[in-house]
């Protein structure tokens, strides 16, 4: 009976042991996968006064600065964001939202190379009156928010 009682506790000591493991080999499994996952948001103010790594992923949002909009050569588009602090130069290759225009709020993901934001992914807002939170968080900071319900627009 004495040998049971002592095999029962080794085995349940190897049970919680081995969910312990699991459950950080998941934890630290979940955490690697989402290294690269996590996009920090940041105004062009913030860009211009730190600018990243050139390694670091973000998202960068404001308005297209009016006049700044180039088609290059094939699918090349240059333009210029803006939270009315600041303005930083982007480049991307692709097809351009329908509602992507100059004036309009956009967001985009990509990474900062010799000072220009080379974006992998373009967002646009889908209606006249929608902004993403941050760009307008970084508009308002920047006192350049109007909110277009006000604008008689």
């Amino acid at each position: 009976m004495q040998g049971m009682k002592g095999l029962k506790k080794k085995r349940r000591i190897q049970v919680i042991l081995v969910a312990f493991i699991a459950l950080a080999g998941s934890t630290a499994l979940i955490g690697y996968a989402m290294r690269d996952g996590i996009n920090y948001f940041r105004a062009p103010s913030d860009v211009v006064a730190e600018p990243p790594a050139e390694r670091e992923t973000f998202r960068i949002g404001g308005l297209v600065e009016e006049g700044t909009l180039v088609r290059g050569q094939g699918e090349t588009i240059t333009f210029s964001v803006t939270d009315g602090g600041a303005s930083v130069q982007v480049s991307y290759t692709g097809v351009l939202p329908d509602l992507f225009g100059e004036g309009q709020g956009m967001i985009g993901t990509g990474n900062l190379v010799d000072g220009v934001f080379v974006a992998r992914e373009i967002l646009a807002r889908h209606d006249e009156t929608y902004m993403p939170k941050e760009v307008m968080d970084a508009l308002k900071e920047q006192g350049v928010y109007q909110d277009p319900a006000e604008s008689g627009s």
